[in-house]
């Protein structure tokens, strides 16, 4: 079965988006640079709890 599953990444000024994470590959909590749209610039986006 596989280990891939959605998370839901959130970055400082609240913005939420959904991606997927290999459970077997990676152990610790996911920190991605994505394109905020919010604020208009790249901010790092921290794995949270769904």
């Amino acid at each position: 079965m596989s280990q891939v599953n959605l998370i839901k990444v959130k970055s400082a000024s609240g913005l939420v988006l959904f991606t997927r994470k290999n459970k077997k590959k990676v152990d610790r909590k996911l920190e991605l640079k994505k394109f905020d749209k919010n604020t208009r610039k790249r901010e790092i986006f921290k794995e949270v709890k769904k």
